[in-house]
């Protein structure tokens, strides 16, 4: 049964042994281990990790895929296939006991950014999460201040998760084959954030806001957030750039201007 890629879909499929092997060496899956595979496609990870003796649960939007999937799997009982659109699944109501799921896929990218998101709305049962993603994003999420990939996805990410680049994935190990450069990223859920923001939402805004024109200096891109003087109060220079600051100058920027706000 052949399967044409759709590009709706996003839809690139692995097919280098060499590739899904190095995954699956650096995400190590282990026997009675719960995983949870988004966008499965023809299998290329699926099967291996069937064979590495643990429960799964696949995510897949596609119906031609799921019906492939269902009938390549037909009377496997540690394999769950659900027909669903990853990004409004409930990801937290697959683990049970209050286990904690391991997360892989090969991730569409054009929605990428927006499942991640998705994805760290259920961290408090999520062990850790390796994906295929566009090279490009991977160096943003794994930026460090002073870069130019670092923005907030880059200050976003590293708040919930231990960021990790592994190796990249060219062009041909794909068919149809992308016009860009892939690359596997690792990210482990804090179990507690690394700083303190005093309100997410609140820092969450502040950050989008820094970013919104990346050549503004902080003075001038928050402005209606935090007043230069404070800025220098909290020993933070109000005419750098907001790719300069690092997640603890976020961090505290958000508490003293919440607390600015409610005072």
């Amino acid at each position: 049964m052949t399967h044409q890629a759709r590009k709706r879909f996003g839809q690139n499929f692995l097919h280098d042994t060499s590739i899904i092997n190095n995954i699956l060496a650096y995400a190590h899956p282990q026997a009675g281990e719960h995983w949870v595979e988004i966008g499965p496609g023809l299998g290329a990870l699926t099967q291996p990790l069937l064979e590495s003796g643990i429960k799964l649960d696949v995510v897949e939007l596609d119906r031609d895929l799921v019906a492939r999937l269902q009938k390549q799997h037909a009377g496997n009982t540690r394999i769950t296939i659900h027909s669903a659109d990853a990004l409004d699944f409930d990801f937290a109501a697959l683990a049970t006991n209050d286990e904690k799921l391991r997360v892989i896929g090969n991730l569409p990218y054009n929605i990428s950014t927006p499942l991640m998101f998705h994805l760290l709305e259920s961290t408090d049962c999520i062990e850790d999460m390796h994906f295929m993603l566009q090279k490009e994003v991977v160096d943003r999420i794994c930026a460090e201040p002073g870069s130019k990939k670092y923005g907030r996805l880059s200050v976003m990410m590293q708040y919930f998760c231990e960021t990790e680049w592994l190796f990249d994935v060219p062009p041909e190990s794909f068919d149809p084959a992308p016009q860009v450069m892939s690359a596997i990223v690792r990210l482990l859920p804090y179990a507690k954030p690394p700083v303190e923001v005093g309100n997410f939402q609140h820092f969450s805004q502040l950050v989008t806001q820094a970013f919104c024109q990346r050549r503004k200096t902080i003075r001038n891109a928050l402005k209606n957030y935090i007043d230069e003087q404070s800025m220098l109060d909290l020993g933070i220079d109000a005419t750098l750039r907001p790719e300069s600051l690092t997640l603890e100058e976020f961090a505290l920027l958000s508490r003293h201007s919440l607390a600015n706000q409610t005072n």
